[in-house]
Protein backbone atom coordinates (compact mmCIF):
# COMPACT_ATOMS: atom_id res chain seq x y z
CA UNK A 1 0.00 0.00 0.00
CA UNK A 2 2.98 2.48 1.16
CA UNK A 3 4.39 1.11 -2.18
CA UNK A 4 1.10 2.28 -5.01
CA UNK A 5 0.59 5.52 -2.29
CA UNK A 6 4.74 6.60 -3.11
CA UNK A 7 4.30 5.83 -6.51
CA UNK A 8 0.58 8.09 -7.18
CA UNK A 9 2.71 10.95 -5.65
CA UNK A 10 5.63 11.01 -8.05
CA UNK A 11 3.99 10.22 -11.29
CA UNK A 12 0.55 11.60 -10.58
CA UNK A 13 0.79 14.34 -8.48
CA UNK A 14 4.59 14.78 -9.54
CA UNK A 15 5.94 15.31 -6.05
CA UNK A 16 9.92 15.57 -5.31
CA UNK A 17 10.33 12.11 -3.56
CA UNK A 18 14.17 10.53 -3.38
CA UNK A 19 12.98 7.19 -4.85
CA UNK A 20 16.29 4.96 -3.81
CA UNK A 21 16.14 6.07 -0.50
CA UNK A 22 12.16 5.61 -0.60
CA UNK A 23 12.51 2.00 -1.88
CA UNK A 24 15.31 1.22 0.44
CA UNK A 25 13.05 1.68 3.26
CA UNK A 26 10.16 -0.06 1.28
CA UNK A 27 12.61 -2.94 1.04
CA UNK A 28 13.34 -3.08 4.94
CA UNK A 29 9.86 -3.28 5.32
CA UNK A 30 9.08 -6.16 2.63
CA UNK A 31 12.10 -7.99 4.74
CA UNK A 32 10.58 -7.17 8.06
CA UNK A 33 7.20 -8.61 7.13
CA UNK A 34 9.02 -12.03 5.31
CA UNK A 35 10.66 -12.48 8.63
CA UNK A 36 7.32 -12.20 10.74
CA UNK A 37 5.55 -14.17 8.23
CA UNK A 38 8.33 -16.98 8.94
CA UNK A 39 8.33 -16.48 12.52
CA UNK A 40 4.47 -17.13 13.02
CA UNK A 41 4.79 -20.42 11.31
CA UNK A 42 7.81 -21.11 13.98
CA UNK A 43 6.90 -23.75 17.11
CA UNK A 44 8.42 -21.59 19.18
CA UNK A 45 6.14 -18.45 20.92
CA UNK A 46 6.35 -15.55 20.35
CA UNK A 47 7.77 -13.73 23.35
CA UNK A 48 6.04 -9.72 24.79
CA UNK A 49 9.92 -8.55 24.49
CA UNK A 50 10.14 -9.88 20.41
CA UNK A 51 6.69 -8.59 19.49
CA UNK A 52 7.54 -5.08 20.70
CA UNK A 53 10.89 -5.15 19.33
CA UNK A 54 8.92 -5.74 15.87
CA UNK A 55 6.63 -3.13 16.29
CA UNK A 56 9.47 -0.39 17.18
CA UNK A 57 10.78 -1.81 14.10
CA UNK A 58 7.55 -0.46 12.26
CA UNK A 59 7.71 2.71 13.83
CA UNK A 60 10.97 3.47 13.32
CA UNK A 61 10.73 2.86 9.02
CA UNK A 62 7.57 4.62 9.38
CA UNK A 63 9.39 7.71 10.29
CA UNK A 64 11.85 7.01 7.96
CA UNK A 65 9.07 7.37 5.13
CA UNK A 66 7.31 10.09 6.77
CA UNK A 67 10.32 11.85 6.98
CA UNK A 68 11.35 12.01 3.19
CA UNK A 69 7.35 12.50 2.03
CA UNK A 70 6.82 16.03 4.17
CA UNK A 71 6.75 14.48 7.86
CA UNK A 72 4.16 16.10 10.40
CA UNK A 73 2.72 17.71 7.03
CA UNK A 74 1.95 14.34 5.82
CA UNK A 75 -1.43 13.48 6.19
CA UNK A 76 -0.75 9.91 6.79
CA UNK A 77 1.26 10.73 9.98
CA UNK A 78 -1.58 9.12 11.88
CA UNK A 79 0.07 5.35 10.18
CA UNK A 80 2.31 5.76 13.49
CA UNK A 81 -0.93 5.11 15.99
CA UNK A 82 -1.39 1.08 14.23
CA UNK A 83 2.04 0.20 16.33
CA UNK A 84 0.51 1.64 19.61
CA UNK A 85 -2.93 0.02 18.79
CA UNK A 86 -1.36 -3.46 18.67
CA UNK A 87 0.60 -2.43 21.90
CA UNK A 88 -1.84 -1.25 23.61
CA UNK A 89 -4.58 -4.37 22.85
CA UNK A 90 -1.73 -7.13 23.17
CA UNK A 91 1.18 -6.25 25.67
CA UNK A 92 1.80 -5.17 28.82
CA UNK A 93 1.12 -1.92 29.87
CA UNK A 94 4.73 -1.10 30.21
CA UNK A 95 5.43 -1.94 26.77
CA UNK A 96 2.17 0.66 25.95
CA UNK A 97 4.05 3.22 27.88
CA UNK A 98 6.97 2.95 26.01
CA UNK A 99 5.47 2.95 22.49
CA UNK A 100 3.34 6.00 23.18
CA UNK A 101 6.62 7.81 24.23
CA UNK A 102 8.53 6.59 21.22
CA UNK A 103 5.27 7.64 18.75
CA UNK A 104 5.43 11.24 20.35
CA UNK A 105 8.90 11.73 20.19
CA UNK A 106 9.00 10.40 16.55
CA UNK A 107 5.74 12.71 15.53
CA UNK A 108 7.66 15.66 17.32
CA UNK A 109 11.02 15.01 15.42
CA UNK A 110 8.94 15.32 12.51
CA UNK A 111 7.38 18.89 12.62
CA UNK A 112 10.66 20.45 12.45
CA UNK A 113 12.93 17.60 10.84
CA UNK A 114 11.32 16.37 6.89
CA UNK A 115 12.24 17.02 3.43
CA UNK A 116 9.22 18.80 1.55
CA UNK A 117 7.03 17.42 -0.55
CA UNK A 118 6.73 20.37 -2.14
CA UNK A 119 9.82 22.28 -3.28
CA UNK A 120 9.79 26.15 -3.18
CA UNK A 121 11.19 26.32 -6.76
CA UNK A 122 8.05 24.08 -8.33
CA UNK A 123 5.67 26.44 -6.46
CA UNK A 124 4.25 27.91 -9.18
CA UNK A 125 3.27 24.65 -10.31
CA UNK A 126 0.42 24.67 -7.63
CA UNK A 127 -1.71 27.35 -6.25
CA UNK A 128 -2.36 27.75 -1.98
CA UNK A 129 -5.78 26.31 -3.05
CA UNK A 130 -5.34 23.37 -5.22
CA UNK A 131 -2.07 21.99 -2.56
CA UNK A 132 -5.15 22.49 0.62
CA UNK A 133 -7.62 20.16 -1.73
CA UNK A 134 -5.00 17.71 -1.71
CA UNK A 135 -4.09 17.95 1.84
CA UNK A 136 -7.56 17.39 2.55
CA UNK A 137 -8.11 14.15 0.45
CA UNK A 138 -5.27 12.80 2.03
CA UNK A 139 -6.22 13.24 5.41
CA UNK A 140 -9.74 11.74 4.16
CA UNK A 141 -8.01 8.51 2.69
CA UNK A 142 -6.18 8.29 5.63
CA UNK A 143 -9.00 8.76 8.22
CA UNK A 144 -11.14 6.04 6.06
CA UNK A 145 -8.08 3.86 6.27
CA UNK A 146 -7.76 4.47 10.06
CA UNK A 147 -11.29 3.39 10.11
CA UNK A 148 -11.09 0.19 8.17
CA UNK A 149 -7.85 -0.74 9.99
CA UNK A 150 -9.14 -0.09 13.49
CA UNK A 151 -12.30 -1.79 12.69
CA UNK A 152 -10.81 -4.75 11.07
CA UNK A 153 -8.41 -4.85 14.62
CA UNK A 154 -10.68 -4.68 17.33
CA UNK A 155 -13.35 -7.12 15.33
CA UNK A 156 -11.01 -9.73 14.84
CA UNK A 157 -9.84 -9.12 18.60
CA UNK A 158 -12.79 -9.48 19.89
CA UNK A 159 -13.75 -12.33 18.16
CA UNK A 160 -10.18 -13.61 19.62
CA UNK A 161 -11.55 -12.60 22.98
CA UNK A 162 -15.00 -14.40 22.06
CA UNK A 163 -13.54 -17.46 21.60
CA UNK A 164 -10.78 -17.76 24.25
CA UNK A 165 -13.77 -17.24 27.13
CA UNK A 166 -16.08 -19.80 25.62
CA UNK A 167 -12.81 -22.27 25.47
CA UNK A 168 -12.26 -21.07 29.47
CA UNK A 169 -15.98 -21.37 29.78
CA UNK A 170 -15.91 -25.09 28.60
CA UNK A 171 -12.71 -26.20 30.49
CA UNK A 172 -14.09 -24.90 33.87
CA UNK A 173 -17.39 -26.83 32.74
CA UNK A 174 -15.48 -30.04 31.96
CA UNK A 175 -13.24 -29.66 35.45
CA UNK A 176 -16.43 -29.35 37.44
CA UNK A 177 -17.85 -32.44 35.75
CA UNK A 178 -14.52 -33.83 36.39
CA UNK A 179 -14.54 -32.94 39.99
CA UNK A 180 -17.81 -34.31 40.26
CA UNK A 181 -16.85 -37.46 38.34
CA UNK A 182 -14.03 -38.15 41.15
CA UNK A 183 -16.45 -37.65 43.96
CA UNK A 184 -19.08 -40.14 42.43
CA UNK A 185 -16.09 -42.41 41.74
CA UNK A 186 -15.23 -41.91 45.43
CA UNK A 187 -18.59 -42.81 46.67
CA UNK A 188 -19.07 -45.82 44.72
CA UNK A 189 -15.87 -47.22 45.73
CA UNK A 190 -16.39 -46.66 49.07
CA UNK A 191 -19.74 -48.21 48.81
CA UNK A 192 -18.82 -51.03 47.17
CA UNK A 193 -16.12 -52.01 50.04
CA UNK A 194 -19.10 -51.41 52.85
CA UNK A 195 -21.40 -53.35 51.17
CA UNK A 196 -19.46 -56.78 51.59
CA UNK A 197 -19.82 -57.29 54.83
CA UNK A 198 -23.74 -56.81 55.00
CA UNK A 199 -23.69 -59.02 51.43
CA UNK A 200 -21.97 -61.94 53.10
CA UNK A 201 -23.90 -61.66 55.86
CA UNK A 202 -27.67 -62.00 54.37
CA UNK A 203 -26.09 -64.80 52.56
CA UNK A 204 -24.70 -66.82 55.75
CA UNK A 205 -28.66 -65.97 57.41
CA UNK A 206 -30.58 -67.07 54.34
CA UNK A 207 -28.69 -70.04 54.02
CA UNK A 208 -29.38 -70.93 58.28
CA UNK A 209 -33.45 -69.75 57.48
CA UNK A 210 -33.04 -72.94 54.23
CA UNK A 211 -31.77 -75.26 56.81
CA UNK A 212 -34.16 -74.13 59.80
CA UNK A 213 -37.26 -74.72 57.20
CA UNK A 214 -36.61 -77.54 54.98
CA UNK A 215 -40.34 -78.39 54.65
CA UNK A 216 -42.02 -75.10 54.08
CA UNK A 217 -42.02 -75.04 49.64
CA UNK A 218 -42.94 -71.15 49.45
CA UNK A 219 -40.63 -69.84 51.64
CA UNK A 220 -37.86 -71.96 50.10
CA UNK A 221 -38.49 -70.58 46.90
CA UNK A 222 -38.30 -67.07 48.36
CA UNK A 223 -35.30 -68.27 50.30
CA UNK A 224 -34.07 -68.87 46.91
CA UNK A 225 -34.68 -65.84 44.92
CA UNK A 226 -33.13 -63.66 47.66
CA UNK A 227 -29.82 -66.03 47.44
CA UNK A 228 -29.87 -65.33 43.93
CA UNK A 229 -30.05 -61.50 44.06
CA UNK A 230 -27.52 -61.31 46.82
CA UNK A 231 -25.54 -63.52 45.01
CA UNK A 232 -25.76 -61.06 42.10
CA UNK A 233 -25.02 -58.22 44.22
CA UNK A 234 -21.77 -59.79 44.90
CA UNK A 235 -20.85 -60.60 41.94
CA UNK A 236 -21.54 -57.37 40.19
CA UNK A 237 -18.84 -55.75 43.19
CA UNK A 238 -16.21 -58.27 42.04
CA UNK A 239 -16.92 -57.75 38.23
CA UNK A 240 -17.10 -53.80 38.89
CA UNK A 241 -12.90 -54.28 40.26
CA UNK A 242 -12.23 -56.69 37.07
CA UNK A 243 -13.97 -54.26 34.79
CA UNK A 244 -11.61 -51.10 35.89
CA UNK A 245 -8.38 -53.64 35.86
CA UNK A 246 -9.29 -54.76 32.30
CA UNK A 247 -11.15 -51.80 30.88
CA UNK A 248 -7.85 -51.52 28.60
CA UNK A 249 -8.27 -54.69 26.95
CA UNK A 250 -11.30 -53.37 25.39
CA UNK A 251 -10.17 -50.51 24.23
CA UNK A 252 -9.89 -50.06 20.86
CA UNK A 253 -11.03 -49.93 17.00
CA UNK A 254 -14.31 -52.55 16.63
CA UNK A 255 -17.29 -52.54 14.19
CA UNK A 256 -20.26 -50.48 15.75
CA UNK A 257 -22.49 -53.20 14.43
CA UNK A 258 -20.55 -56.14 16.20
CA UNK A 259 -20.10 -53.79 19.31
CA UNK A 260 -23.91 -52.91 20.02
CA UNK A 261 -24.86 -55.96 19.32
CA UNK A 262 -22.64 -57.55 21.90
CA UNK A 263 -24.23 -54.85 24.08
CA UNK A 264 -27.42 -56.03 23.17
CA UNK A 265 -27.05 -59.38 24.11
CA UNK A 266 -25.58 -58.79 27.28
CA UNK A 267 -28.74 -56.62 28.03
CA UNK A 268 -30.89 -59.44 26.97
CA UNK A 269 -29.37 -61.34 29.65
CA UNK A 270 -29.47 -58.38 32.44
CA UNK A 271 -33.27 -57.54 31.46
CA UNK A 272 -34.96 -61.05 30.18
CA UNK A 273 -38.12 -59.04 30.57
CA UNK A 274 -37.59 -56.82 27.50
CA UNK A 275 -38.81 -56.86 23.95
CA UNK A 276 -37.10 -55.27 21.20
CA UNK A 277 -36.62 -54.99 17.70
CA UNK A 278 -33.10 -53.79 16.18
CA UNK A 279 -32.56 -52.44 12.73
CA UNK A 280 -29.62 -51.95 11.19
CA UNK A 281 -29.94 -53.04 7.55
CA UNK A 282 -27.88 -52.95 5.71
CA UNK A 283 -25.31 -54.27 8.82
CA UNK A 284 -22.84 -51.14 8.97
CA UNK A 285 -19.35 -52.26 9.44
CA UNK A 286 -17.42 -48.98 9.98
CA UNK A 287 -15.86 -49.14 12.99
CA UNK A 288 -15.65 -46.69 16.28
CA UNK A 289 -13.67 -46.86 19.41
CA UNK A 290 -14.40 -49.05 21.61
CA UNK A 291 -14.05 -49.26 25.30
CA UNK A 292 -15.57 -51.08 28.45
CA UNK A 293 -17.24 -47.33 29.66
CA UNK A 294 -19.07 -46.63 25.96
CA UNK A 295 -20.70 -50.46 26.42
CA UNK A 296 -21.73 -49.47 29.85
CA UNK A 297 -22.80 -45.82 28.73
CA UNK A 298 -25.08 -48.03 26.15
CA UNK A 299 -26.17 -50.11 28.94
CA UNK A 300 -27.63 -47.42 31.05
CA UNK A 301 -29.53 -45.81 28.07
CA UNK A 302 -31.22 -49.04 27.00
CA UNK A 303 -32.12 -49.77 30.65
CA UNK A 304 -33.52 -46.51 31.26
CA UNK A 305 -36.12 -47.34 27.94
CA UNK A 306 -36.45 -50.63 29.94
CA UNK A 307 -37.66 -49.14 33.23
CA UNK A 308 -40.04 -46.28 31.22
CA UNK A 309 -41.53 -49.08 28.90
CA UNK A 310 -40.21 -52.79 28.66
CA UNK A 311 -42.16 -53.71 25.56
CA UNK A 312 -42.06 -52.85 21.95
CA UNK A 313 -38.70 -50.77 22.36
CA UNK A 314 -37.51 -49.48 18.71
CA UNK A 315 -33.69 -49.11 18.07
CA UNK A 316 -32.20 -48.38 15.40
CA UNK A 317 -28.52 -47.63 14.04
CA UNK A 318 -27.59 -46.08 10.75
CA UNK A 319 -25.04 -43.25 9.75
CA UNK A 320 -25.93 -39.42 8.31
CA UNK A 321 -23.23 -38.88 7.14
CA UNK A 322 -19.62 -40.94 6.43
CA UNK A 323 -17.75 -40.04 9.86
CA UNK A 324 -20.86 -40.28 12.35
CA UNK A 325 -22.84 -43.13 13.24
CA UNK A 326 -26.78 -42.46 15.20
CA UNK A 327 -27.94 -44.69 17.65
CA UNK A 328 -31.95 -44.38 18.29
CA UNK A 329 -34.08 -45.85 21.10
CA UNK A 330 -37.25 -45.14 21.10
CA UNK A 331 -39.25 -46.22 24.22
CA UNK A 332 -43.23 -46.15 25.07
CA UNK A 333 -43.41 -44.88 28.07
CA UNK A 334 -44.79 -41.96 29.95
CA UNK A 335 -41.77 -39.04 27.79
CA UNK A 336 -40.04 -36.71 29.68
CA UNK A 337 -41.67 -34.05 31.71
CA UNK A 338 -41.02 -30.68 30.42
CA UNK A 339 -39.73 -29.13 33.69
CA UNK A 340 -36.84 -31.12 33.47
CA UNK A 341 -36.50 -31.79 30.05
CA UNK A 342 -33.75 -29.02 30.01
CA UNK A 343 -32.10 -30.35 33.33
CA UNK A 344 -31.63 -34.31 31.84
CA UNK A 345 -27.65 -35.11 32.41
CA UNK A 346 -26.87 -32.73 34.74
CA UNK A 347 -26.22 -35.23 38.38
CA UNK A 348 -28.84 -35.96 40.49
CA UNK A 349 -31.26 -35.29 37.90
CA UNK A 350 -34.10 -37.94 37.65
CA UNK A 351 -37.37 -38.38 36.04
CA UNK A 352 -37.97 -41.72 37.97
CA UNK A 353 -38.99 -41.81 41.18
CA UNK A 354 -36.62 -44.46 43.06
CA UNK A 355 -33.67 -43.13 40.70
CA UNK A 356 -30.40 -41.44 42.05
CA UNK A 357 -29.71 -39.18 38.91
CA UNK A 358 -26.44 -39.99 38.09
CA UNK A 359 -26.55 -43.11 35.19
CA UNK A 360 -27.24 -40.14 32.39
CA UNK A 361 -24.55 -38.21 33.89
CA UNK A 362 -22.25 -40.82 33.64
CA UNK A 363 -23.45 -41.60 30.02
CA UNK A 364 -23.26 -38.21 29.06
CA UNK A 365 -19.74 -37.53 30.16
CA UNK A 366 -18.76 -40.88 28.54
CA UNK A 367 -20.10 -40.09 25.29
CA UNK A 368 -18.25 -36.41 25.37
CA UNK A 369 -15.20 -38.18 26.09
CA UNK A 370 -15.72 -40.28 23.15
CA UNK A 371 -16.94 -36.63 21.58
CA UNK A 372 -20.30 -37.79 20.81
CA UNK A 373 -23.29 -36.56 22.29
CA UNK A 374 -27.09 -37.55 23.53
CA UNK A 375 -30.41 -36.17 23.25
CA UNK A 376 -33.44 -36.83 24.38
CA UNK A 377 -36.97 -36.03 22.95
CA UNK A 378 -40.31 -36.46 22.82
CA UNK A 379 -41.71 -38.44 20.44
CA UNK A 380 -44.31 -37.54 18.24
CA UNK A 381 -45.78 -41.00 18.73
CA UNK A 382 -45.50 -41.19 22.40
CA UNK A 383 -42.47 -41.66 24.81
CA UNK A 384 -39.26 -40.93 24.24
CA UNK A 385 -36.44 -41.04 22.05
CA UNK A 386 -33.22 -41.16 22.75
CA UNK A 387 -30.16 -40.29 20.44
CA UNK A 388 -27.21 -40.93 20.55
CA UNK A 389 -24.41 -39.66 17.57
CA UNK A 390 -20.64 -40.73 17.86
CA UNK A 391 -17.64 -40.00 15.44
CA UNK A 392 -16.55 -43.04 13.01
CA UNK A 393 -12.93 -44.07 12.59
CA UNK A 394 -11.93 -42.76 9.16
CA UNK A 395 -10.85 -45.63 6.79
CA UNK A 396 -7.03 -44.97 7.53
CA UNK A 397 -7.01 -46.15 11.34
CA UNK A 398 -9.64 -48.85 11.53
CA UNK A 399 -7.64 -52.18 11.72
CA UNK A 400 -6.98 -54.36 8.44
Amino acid sequence: MQGCALLFGTFVLHLSLHGWLLGSVLAGLLLLNLMTFARLHSPLPVTDLELFSQLCADVVLYGCLLYQAGGATNPFIFILLVPLLITAATLPKRFTLLMALMVVSLYSILLRHFEPLITPGDSHQHRLLNLFDLHITGMWINFLFTVLLVTWFISRMQASLQTQRQHLQQARDQRLQDQQLLSLATMAAGTAHELGTPLATMQVTLREMALDHPQDAQLQEDIQLLQEQVERCSQRLQQMSHKVRDARQGDGPVPIHNLLTEVLEEWSLMRPDVSYRFDSTPAIQAHIQGSTALRQALLNLLNNAADAAPDDIDIRLDCPTPLQARLRIHDRGPGLPLEQADRLGQPFVTTKGRGLGIGLFLTTSTLARHQGEVRLYNHPEGGTLTEVCLPLLPESEEPE
